[in-house]
């Protein structure tokens, strides 16, 4: 498989004496990350409006969650479709793309009257969040020093989860100045309406960033645009070994076609004739989601509740896991460019299956209240809340951040962005997957952690086996080594 194999670093590797400053990789990855900003606070602030719009609207359960996970399905179809677009009019198109959906989808789910526009315009917020999802993690790949890659990468998933809680609080806030969400606060506009109206200013700031940032040199490469890829790479690398990066970047793109989604597949082979790295990339994606992480966030009241909290307390402590998220992505950054990506995720796919399993245990054994709630009471809901933060700690510092990292900078120049798409894509199905099928599952709260317990498990088998280590390796180099283990595992 594409995980195996060592890396070959050949002298004329690319290395960080070859750039000028890492001070313009940094500014152009922190513009590229506020992406993940809006990403993050797309996908957290239906949160605060959920009882809110099924009163407005008069809607059912079913429709209700139709609403919430639709923003999934439109996540899954960006990402789907970003990566072939962004190969067709570049990166930063795609970001001020991006941009304007975030913004459309502000306005709309802000000013709709009727649910199916709360659902039409969380859709293409979701697309917005999908084509983030894919194209910040490969122009970051592509435009950082390979020793600092991880740490540029991983601004996305910082920028994410500071979406997420800048999401809780501002519902809050807005919740708070109204005296409830679905209580005028401005302009005649309830506050759940402006939970959704908030957005449109990061979305501007996305928008308007994407204009001082320049094109990936690689896309610019790709595209025979040899004199502004120059120039391009002049600003990053200065002018040493400036025309060797070039051939190198050509000799990896080397091509007469244009880039397909029959790119992924070893010639003459059908769907499951992916190149063993593009399948690496989707048990990634696929292990992330199904961990049950999104369980936490999207559904943590139950878990306060079980344990004898208020809604508005347990409204409040989701602030608190939200900024334990935060402070452990902080700890990934740290530490992935010093100890690598394997070692970050097999730790956290330790940390995650016991906890994971320890909650299984708890909740397995819990009674169950008159409505059918889990009920834990002593030691035992002391220990399911730690447990619950503690699976929050592991996977902020391993599989929350190291992923999109690996996807941004593990697949070969001349199919990243069709592979991250589909990787992407999957990781957004997979997503949606886990958040619908919870609900059914809150009265068997031990089987349910007890799968996601599993499903860490097996992430740590996957990791060991398959995941190769990129730290410190230029994206040429890794195309190299990557294509010499396909070779070797291909059938004759």
């Amino acid at each position: 498989m594409a995980g195996q194999g060592p890396v070959d670093n050949t002298p004329s590797a690319i290395t960080d004496e070859d750039f000028s400053s890492g001070k313009t990789a940094i500014r152009i990855a922190s513009v590229a990350a506020l992406g993940g900003l809006l990403f993050g606070y797309d996908s957290a602030v239906i949160n605060g409006a959920v009882d809110s719009i099924q009163e407005d609207f008069g809607i059912g359960n079913t429709e209700l969650g139709f609403a919430v996970a639709s923003a999934l399905l439109g996540a899954a179809a960006g990402a789907m479709t970003a990566g072939r677009i962004a190969d067709k009019i570049g990166r930063i198109a795609v970001m001020k793309i991006a941009a304007v959906l975030f913004l459309i989808s502000a306005f709309g789910t802000g000013f709709a009257h009727e649910i199916w526009a709360v659902v039409l315009f969380r859709i293409v917020g979701g697309i917005g969040v999908g084509v983030a999802s894919v194209i910040a993690p490969a122009y970051i790949a592509e435009t950082s020093p390979p020793s600092i890659r991880g740490r540029l990468g991983s601004l996305q998933q910082l920028a994410i989860v500071s979406g997420i809680f800048l999401s809780f609080v501002i519902n809050w806030l807005l919740q708070w100045g109204a005296g409830g969400p679905n209580e005028p606060l401005w302009a005649g506009l309830d506050a759940w309406r402006w939970m959704f109206l908030a957005m449109a200013l990061p979305a501007v700031l996305y928008g308007a960033l994407a204009f001082t940032i320049p094109e990936s040199p690689r896309y610019l490469v790709a595209s025979h645009k040899i004199p502004e890829a120059r120039r391009v790479l002049s600003t990053l690398l200065g002018q040493k070994n400036l025309e060797i990066t070039i051939s190198r970047i050509r000799e990896t793109l080397e091509r007469e076609d244009k880039p397909s989604w029959r790119d992924l597949r070893r010639p003459g082979k059908g769907f499951f004739g992916l190149y063993g790295i593009v399948w690496v990339g989707l048990g990634l994606s696929i292990f992330q989601q199904f961990v049950g992480i999104n369980v936490i966030f999207y559904y943590s009241n139950v878990l306060w509740q079980a344990v004898g909290f208020s809604a508005d307390e347990s409204a409040i402590y989701t602030v608190i896991t939200s900024v334990i998220n935060v402070l452990t992505t902080l700890i990934a950054i740290a530490l992935i460019d010093k100890i690598g990506r394997k070692p970050l995720l097999l730790i956290g796919s330790t940390g995650m299956a016991v906890t994971l399993i320890t909650m299984s245990v708890i909740f397995a054994n819990a009674t169950l209240d008159a409505e059918g709630n889990p009920s834990l009471s002593g030691a035992s809901g002391v220990i399911a809340l730690v447990a619950a933060n503690l699976f929050v700690v592991a996977f902020g510092m391993s599989w929350g951040p190291v992923v999109w990292v690996l996807l941004g900078e593990m697949f070969p120049n001349r199919i990243r962005a069709a592979a991250l798409g589909l990787a992407a894509a999957g990781q957004w199905a997979a997503n949606w997957l886990i958040t619908v099928t919870f609900p059914g599952l809150r009265e068997h709260l031990g089987l349910a952690y007890g799968f996601y317990g599993l499903c860490a498990l097996l992430s740590g088998i996957f990791v060991w086996k398959w995941v190769m280590e990129t730290k410190g390796v230029s994206l040429e180099d890794m195309h190299g080594s990557i294509m010499k283990s396909e070779d070797k595992t291909a059938p004759a």
